[in-house]
This record gives C-alpha cells, structure tokens and sequence, in this order.
C-alpha cells in the first residue's frame, strides 16, 4: 500500500504542486520564517526523499538511473538535504538558495505534454522553424547592433538616456523593432532641438528604423517560423494531391483501355 502510494504519479505531481506553492508563499518577508510552512517544506523533502528510496528499490539501481526524469529527481532530492540539517543545527550556514532547487521538479509535469495530438509532428516542426530562424534572428541581431552604433553616433549627447552608450542604445533600438514605445522615444529626442532641419531627419530617421527591424525583419522572421511549423500541413496536402493525380491517371488509363477494346 505505502508502495504504491509513492509510486502513483497523481500523488508526487499533487506533492510538487503543493511544495511549489509553499515556497512560493515563504519568499514573502512575512512569511519566510513561519515555523508552519518550514515544517511542511521539510516534510515534504522527506516525502520526496522516500520516493526515490521506494524507487531505487523497486526498479533496482540500473532501472532507476536509466531514466533521465529519476536522475534529474534524484539530483533535486541530494540538493534539498542540506535544508534539512540547517533545519537541524541552526548555527549551519544558511542554504535558503537550495529550496528554489526543488522549483525545478515542477519541470516534471513536462510529461503531461505526451498527451498533447500529434506531439511528434509539433516538435519537429518547432524544431525546424527554430533551425530556419536562426538566420533571420543572427540578421536581426547584426542590424540592431549597426543601427544602435549610427543613433549613438547621432543621439548619444541629445538623447543619453536612450543612446548613451552602445548597450543603452542597442536595448532602445530593440524596443523600436518591437514598436515598444517607439512614439515616446521620437518625441523626446525630438523635442531636445529647436532646429527643423535637425526634426524632420530625426523622424525620418526613426521611420526608416522602425521600418526595417520593426516591420520587415520581425515580419519575415515570423513567416519563416510559421512557414516553418505549418510545413507538415502542407506536406499532407502535397502527399494527398499527388496520390489524387495518380488515381486520375490511374482512372484515365482504365477509361482509354476500356475504349480501345471496344473498338
């Protein structure tokens, strides 16, 4: 009974469930040190613990270490110990850290995933769009690092908080690419020059910016990824065309033999 009780993946994903919640509750300043919830966490490290126990010896050494979920628990369970002793001997340094270890067998409920349709053919086609993405995204990257060179050339004394530096402007450009606040920064920058001529090429500017990362570049990477992903479906359709042309060359071959005979 008590086998089996830890062995039943409704239970450990309820424990996880529950271990994720409590600490996430213990991270707020009034509750990190209820005595409550600290028990419970260490109840709960021993429930994990005697899971992988009950585990080792039901399935054996080399069954239990062959899946990569066990050993992946396993290291989580090893890492949570020391909170344990900390619990025990007070004057040990502080292992607060380790707890956000066990945040990671949340990682598990990862398998409810297989029971997603056709999770094989979506995980190819992610994996192909992310392959073919990757030079699109390196283009991205390339024009955002040219361009946040040019507007710190040009705005970096006008405007520093956004173009100050590289880095600070290269994060500003990304924001222009993803039309986040890209009417905020052109006011602004805008409204530091008294001069026309100095106005109207700075909006021109931006314009042009905006334009190729913000609409063109992030445009065509998202094409590509969804050309990517829905390339299955064209694939079918293509296999289902082709297998309808030949039952049509198949049917006139009959149509113009049956002809010829009767002839």
């Amino acid at each position: 009974m008590l086998k089996r009780f830890f062995l039943s993946e409704r239970n450990i994903m309820v424990a996880i469930l529950i271990n994720a919640v409590i600490i996430f509750v213990m991270y707020f300043p009034s509750w990190k040190h209820h005595v409550w919830l600290e028990s419970a966490d260490h109840l709960l490290v021993m429930f994990f613990l005697i899971e992988a126990i009950v585990k080792l010896r039901t399935l054996g050494t080399k069954a239990y270490f062959s899946s990569s979920w066990n050993r992946f628990d396993f290291i989580i369970v090893m890492g949570s110990l020391p909170t344990l002793f900390v619990f025990l001997f007070p004057v040990l340094p502080d292992t607060s850290l380790l707890i956000v270890l066990r945040m990671f067998r949340l990682i598990r409920l990862i398998r409810f995933i297989q029971f997603v349709p056709h999770l094989n053919q979506v995980m190819e086609g992610l994996t192909r769009a992310l392959q073919a993405s990757v030079f699109v995204v390196l283009a991205l990257v390339f024009l955002n690092f040219l361009l946040a060179i040019f507007t710190c050339h040009f705005y970096a004394d006008m405007a520093p908080e956004f173009f100050g530096n590289p880095m600070v402007s290269a994060y500003s450009i990304f924001q222009l690419f993803t039309l986040e606040g890209w009417n905020e920064i052109v006011a602004i920058v805008t409204s530091r020059t008294d001069n026309d001529w100095m106005i109207g090429f700075t909006r021109l500017y931006f314009v042009i910016v905006i334009m190729l990362g913000g609409i063109f570049g992030l445009s065509l990477a998202n094409a590509v990824f969804v050309d990517e992903m829905t390339m299955d479906n064209n694939q079918d359709l293509e296999e289902k065309i082709d297998g309808l042309h030949e039952e049509i060359a198949e049917l006139r071959r009959l149509i113009e033999k049956s002809v010829s005979s009767d002839k």
